[in-house]
């Protein structure tokens, strides 16, 4: 994972999204459909009092022609009119720069850029120059692959054009290997994006994410665990009937049992004997981090020695045979020791990966 920086000029997130709930909650259907669905749908959301910003999709990239792809423009007067009945603020997925005036002109509220738009820096620029000289707040989904530096592009390109009201969302990546979620979680990356900028607002999709019904209160839980500023959530008044993402959505009275059961932690605790037994197991943590960095920098000068001692003699770098032998006693420890085979498995990949890259170095002085 890249250790890059994401130097953002941002406005706080209270300041243009305020939450209702104790986190910031987003709701609305998958698709805008119909006029009725739309306010049905709203209707019951804002009566609930915890919402913040309905959504509601207009323009929908879907990948083959023939699927719903969204009612367009004429959805937008439906918008119009959901602001004015609830109260609630609305939001809209932009694709192009042409989306982004017609949003505009309609006073939407709050713009998203969706993960298939976020792959695209030319579609991204498109839409940060139609926003250059507004002061719309818009959300950046993840792209659709595992890939950070994309993310990264889309903020500071919407930055660059003047936009400080900005914000994350996380909806769960493709990563082309089989899992029980739509889009698989990756939660690293987001921490990854948290850490490049800590008052970047991180919205996390657990819709997306799960693809089902069952699995989006984990999900959610597991997010607010990570102290993410909010949820989006699709929400339908009859997910049975929904045009698109139907397997995903929740009626309103379900978010409502959703929110009832997550928990949401604090950042610290005013006990001070709490406090004071967490620095002291931390204190142990930092020590045994010590060791390990002194263990990894022995490890590396022998790693050299060998580097040197193959060079002398003619040997290639690589020895798969040792390699999987390393691989698969390391593993069988940690395994013995009640560690997870994959992490040690990972772990052993990264050495091994800093190994050849120092005994190349050798090999070329």
């Amino acid at each position: 994972m890249p250790d890059t920086r994401l130097d953002l000029d941002l406005e706080p997130v209270s300041q243009w999204l305020p939450a209702r709930w104790k986190k910031i909650i987003i709701a609305g259907p998958c698709g805008a459909e119909s006029e009725e669905q739309l306010l049905d749908t709203a209707r019951s959301i804002a009566a609930q009092q915890h919402t913040s910003l309905f959504r509601a999709g207009v323009w929908k990239p879907r990948t083959r022609p023939g699927a719903f792809e969204g009612m367009g423009e004429a959805a937008l007067p439906w918008l119009q009119r959901v602001k004015a009945e609830t109260g609630l603020p609305v939001t809209v997925e932009v694709a192009t720069a042409a989306h982004t005036e017609l949003a505009l002109k309609a006073g939407i509220d709050v713009l998203w850029i969706g993960a298939r738009t976020t792959v695209n820096p030319f579609s991204v620029q498109e839409i940060a120059d139609a926003l250059e000289g507004t002061d719309i707040p818009v959300l950046i989904k993840n792209p659709v692959n595992p890939d950070l530096m994309l993310w990264f592009g889309a903020l500071e390109r919407l930055n660059r054009a003047g936009i400080r009201k900005l914000g994350a969302i996380h909806r769960g990546f493709s990563t082309g290997t089989k899992t029980q979620y739509r889009n698989a979680p990756l939660w690293e990356m987001a921490i990854a994006l948290r850490s490049a900028c800590p008052a970047l607002p991180l919205i996390c999709d657990p819709s997306h994410i799960s693809g089902r019904r069952d699995l989006i209160e984990s999900v959610s839980q597991q997010a607010l665990d990570l102290d993410v500023d909010g949820l989006m959530i699709e929400t339908h008044r009859d997910p049975a009937t929904a045009l698109s993402d139907a397997a995903q959505q929740l009626t309103p009275a379900l978010l409502l049992q959703l929110l009832e059961k997550l928990v949401v932690r604090g950042k610290g605790c005013d006990d001070a004997h709490f406090g004071h037994q967490l620095n002291s197991l931390r204190s142990v943590i930092d020590g045994i981090d010590a060791e390990m960095v002194q263990a990894l920098a022995r490890r590396m000068q022998v790693v050299e020695e060998i580097g040197s001692y193959k060079k002398e003699h003619g040997v290639t770098i690589l020895q798969i045979d040792r390699w999987l032998q390393i691989l698969q006693s390391r593993t069988a420890q940690g395994q013995a020791l009640g560690l997870d085979k994959d992490i040690i498995a990972e772990l052993c990949q990264l050495l091994h990966k800093a190994s050849i890259r120092r005994q190349t170095e050798v090999m070329n002085r």
